[in-house]
């Protein structure tokens, strides 16, 4: 598998007796339409993907930051792909045009707002080529790091909707799916209500750990709940300037993001779900687990999209 290929030059220049320093990421990603399991038990669904996964691979970079990004599309992809990046300002027409299979686009963008993105392919019909599985996160850093606390961990939870039968954009523009999903799969991190899933997130009592939100949608809201538990802070789109305390639930809806703090004073498991009770029963539901014993590879480095 192709990775995510990231690669850095830095530059420095003198203002007065202050040291200035631009960064130049780039990143590409290779559009690949394969089979994927859906659920625990290895149901397989055709999926549209950027590198043969969903989600996507997290990009990770810091305000102010230029991305170059490269989008080749697969030779043996039988449709057009795209990529857009919620942390871009760019030109729609130009920048976001459809790459052909076996060609190769991309632009340029500076990472300008601190926060979580949400990135997704814009090709036509975009409903369906979001349904099949082209998104992903991109965490933007702030510059000043003080601006928020730094967690102990951290999570990238997106929220999605699965249709029986993706060909069918009627059914899709009807909003007629049948679970949704975090992560792509059905419970993934649930072994409450999927005795198959051997997959929970993990963290230690008093931590703070942070779970970047997005809802990938298509179409649904999500009211992002932790059952047992209380927000001690959630950053709409993940911005340091964007701050509420002690939430029950916050309302993201389709497209959009937000970061999402919790500490528990005690060991046990939070639940963390879409509160539509319809969304979280048919598998949008994730434990979180708290135990001394953490592992203390998760919510860290690689694992903070636990594959």
């Amino acid at each position: 598998m192709k990775k995510i290929s990231i690669s850095v030059a830095v530059a420095m220049a003198l203002l007065g007796s202050a040291a200035v320093q631009a960064k130049t990421v780039k990143i590409e990603m290779t559009a690949k339409e394969v089979e994927l399991p859906i659920d625990n038990k290895g149901t397989m669904y055709r999926s549209w993907t950027y590198e043969g996964m969903v989600p996507g691979p997290v990009v990770h970079v810091e305000e102010g930051d230029v991305v170059e990004f490269t989008l080749h599309n697969d030779k043996t992809s039988k449709n057009s792909h795209s990529m857009d990046f919620h942390a871009a300002r760019v030109d729609v027409v130009k920048d976001f045009e459809m790459v052909k299979p076996g060609e190769t686009g991309g632009y340029t963008f500076r990472a300008d707002y601190p926060g979580v993105f949400y990135y997704h392919c814009g090709a036509d019909p975009m409903i369906q080529h979001i349904a099949r599985g082209m998104y992903g996160a991109i965490i933007v850093d702030p510059k000043d790091k003080k601006s928020i606390p730094k967690p102990d961990r951290e999570y990238v939870l997106i929220q999605s909707e699965l249709y029986a039968n993706p060909d069918n954009v009627a059914d899709m523009m009807a909003n007629k799916w049948t679970n949704v999903m975090f992560n792509g799969g059905i419970f993934k991190y649930d072994p409450v209500h999927d005795p198959a899933a051997t997959r929970m997130l993990q963290a230690k009592p008093g931590e703070r750990t942070r779970i970047y939100f997005i809802n990938a949608g298509a179409n649904e809201f999500s009211s992002f709940h932790a059952i047992a538990g209380i927000w001690d802070a959630v950053y709409p789109s993940g911005n340091p300037k964007n701050v509420l305390h002690g939430m029950q639930s916050y309302v993201v809806g389709p497209g959009d993001a937000a970061a999402f703090d919790i500490i528990s004073p005690v060991e046990g498991a939070n639940a963390l779900v879409t509160h539509s009770m319809r969304q979280a029963l048919t598998g949008g539901i994730a434990i979180l687990q708290y135990t001394k014993d953490a592992d203390p590879k998760m919510g860290r480095g690689d694992n903070i999209l636990v594959r």
